[in-house]
């Protein structure tokens, strides 16, 4: 394939799942330090409540995967958030004060404790421990799914305290929701209208087109895609996609959950190699139940290291200015697959490929 030209000239493009445009000013890249450096280290007072033998200082856990018999040593663990967002106590009392809807904060808020490891960074998990972190995002999900007040489950991690982690020791979050998130929502209207307009889903067509293009591609296995999306909002945004269409993140059949380790972790080693170990956040997006036609989603993982603030145009316009073109960050991403040490069966995306 002919390689494609690399400028730096300004560009508006606009998602075409959100309709949101984004500025991509590839010349602001140039400026001195364009990146802010983040330390990924969170200060805390010893002893860290999530470590072993430390129980007793988190709620009772909800699941707990550990080794054989009663004693065993845990693996991961999920307790109820000691300081939660939103209680699951009561019904969702919805009222109005004169033109303004309110409802008592009822819903579900979870920690996931991923590792008995104080220290252990995940982009250094093995593909099984992974694996089952996956599984108890997706055990959780149904779990609290059967409740009948809550229409959407939100999955994210927060790595270091720029990205919003209060404590060192690797955890992730599960909240339920009584109404559905506004970003899900557009998205939502987003794939609906292509889908009337086309009868296709959307995030097909886009894993069809990158995969040709190759230019944003940023790493893949049999069963998953990394890309750099076309509108990404922030440097090195990269979502993960499933190959084949499946709305629901809870439905991940077992072999899947495995190749969706293996490929979250190689996005996370490449961050830390390319990115001196940055803050990040990533955050998996499934279909509502409830939505009216959720066959049509696509769910995915959208991940988003912390490299730059947003500031007094981005608040005030609603337009994200990104200084990193997503093909710049796609290839410095893909190169590293020269200096990584590739798991046996992996398959990454190659340097040939744009």
């Amino acid at each position: 394939m002919t390689p494609h030209p690399t400028t730096h000239e300004p560009e508006l493009r606009k998602d075409p799942i959100l309709g949101r445009w984004v500025i991509i000013a590839g010349g602001r890249g140039q400026r001195p330090n364009p990146f802010r450096r983040y330390t990924t280290a969170v200060p805390s007072a010893a002893p860290c409540p999530f470590c072993p033998g430390q129980e007793a200082e988190t709620p009772r856990e909800v699941l707990r995967y550990a080794e054989p018999g009663p004693d065993g040593a845990w693996r991961v663990r999920v307790v109820p958030n000691l300081y939660p967002a939103l209680r699951i106590e009561g019904r969702d009392d919805k009222r109005g004060e004169g033109l303004y809807d309110m409802m008592r904060g009822i819903g579900a808020h979870e920690v996931v404790i991923e590792t008995p490891r104080h220290d252990e960074d995940p982009a250094s998990y093995t593909r099984d421990h992974m694996a089952e972190v996956l599984t108890a995002f997706r055990e959780r999900t149904l779990d609290l799914l059967k409740d009948s007040r809550f229409q959407s489950i939100l999955v994210f991690k927060n790595h270091g305290p720029a990205a919003g982690a209060s404590l060192q020791h690797a955890h992730s979050q599960i909240i339920a929701l009584p109404v559905t998130p506004a970003r899900i929502e557009s998205e939502i209207k987003g794939v609906e209208r292509y889908f009337d307009f086309r009868g296709r889903c959307i995030y097909c067509d886009i894993l069809k087109q990158e995969l040709h293009d190759g230019r944003r591609l940023v790493a893949e296995n049999a069963d998953f895609v990394a890309l750099a999306p076309f509108a990404s909002r922030f440097p090195f945004e990269v979502s993960i996609l499933p190959r084949a269409h499946e709305p629901f993140f809870q439905t991940l059949a077992p072999p899947l959950t495995s190749t969706l380790a293996e490929i979250l972790i190689d996005v996370l080693r490449r961050y830390k190699l390319a990115l001196k170990d940055p803050p990040y956040n990533y955050v998996i997006h499934s279909a509502p139940p409830g939505a009216q036609h959720p066959e049509r989603y696509h769910w995915q993982v959208e991940l988003l290291p912390k490299l730059t603030e947003v500031a007094g145009f981005e608040w005030g316009s609603g337009f994200f200015i990104n200084p990193t073109p997503p093909e710049e960050a796609a290839r410095a991403l893909r190169e590293l697959d020269r200096v990584m040490d590739v798991p046996e069966g992996h398959l990454l995306a190659s340097p040939d490929r744009i």
